[in-house]
């Protein structure tokens, strides 16, 4: 029997006479899309391929902004290191024996410097 000829159906075995009979979802009639014409198809490439290029063009220009204060923090941090350094106030110990006499808050603000090389 074909879905064309209408035939009296029974009464179902369950009892839900309600029910409608099911169907394949193969055999259900699928429309077909919009057709465009040529020009149209070029018309919306043309504008997504466009919308894309801005789009690009805006993340590599945040990308370029954050690398540059990226590297304005890193030269900061390296500067105010190197000022710190300058900016030292340095005894040097000369008799190692001085150390062992010291107490330990004396010994924990001690640290080792390589005093030739500061200007």
């Amino acid at each position: 029997m074909s879905e064309k000829e209408v035939s009296v159906r029974g009464m179902p075995k369950c009892g839900r006479f309600w029910k409608t009979p099911k169907t394949k979802f193969s055999s259900i009639n699928k429309t077909k899309g919009l057709k465009l014409s040529f020009e149209r198809k070029q018309k919306l490439r043309e504008d997504i391929k466009k919308t894309r290029e801005l789009s690009r063009t805006l993340i590599n220009e945040r990308n370029a902004e954050n690398e540059a204060r990226k590297e304005r923090r890193r030269e900061n941090i390296k500067r105010r290191a190197e000022n710190q350094r300058k900016s030292e106030v340095v005894q040097v110990i000369k008799n190692p024996a001085k150390i062992k006499r010291m107490r330990k808050k004396a010994m924990r603000q001690i640290e080792k410097r390589d005093t030739l090389n500061i200007k």
